[in-house]
């Protein structure tokens, strides 16, 4: 025995439907015969007795390149100001790329020096243990 669900009628549900069918389902069955409507009249005005393929081909190809052309534009003007940007950064930068550069210079000799005195207490040990070792005549 299967239970049965009764369906919902309440009124959001009822609204629910009424949505569907005038927002979603009406624009989209619109749009496909509109599309359907514009593909069979230039395959009309295409293959008459008269028609001009060539012409309508070009037309076709202006409508495929447009959308291309618009991206390349809006492609071209953010490489543009870029180029501008890292112009106008080159002019700034290398005063202050040869002051970081000293800095750090001048920080890696320090780090250098700090870690030959920390490490230098170890190396004297280990000499004077190799010495000896050496001395006795071990290996």
């Amino acid at each position: 025995m299967k239970a049965v669900i009764p369906k919902p009628v309440h009124e959001s549900y009822k609204r629910h439907r009424n949505q569907l069918t005038g927002q979603i389902i009406l624009p989209v069955v619109f749009a496909a015969l509109v599309c359907i409507a514009s593909i069979v009249l230039v395959n009309i005005a295409t293959f008459r007795d008269n028609g001009d393929v060539a012409r309508w081909a070009a037309v076709s190809t202006i409508w495929i390149v447009i959308p291309i052309m618009i991206t390349s534009l809006i492609f071209l003007a953010v490489l543009v100001g870029l180029v501008y940007l890292l112009g106008k950064l080159l002019h700034i930068t290398p005063t202050y790329t040869g002051k970081a550069q000293d800095f750090v210079h001048k920080l890696a000799i320090r780090i250098r020096l700090v870690a030959d005195k920390l490490v230098k207490p170890v190396i004297f040990l280990d000499s004077v243990g190799a010495s000896l070792n050496r001395l006795l005549g071990r290996k």
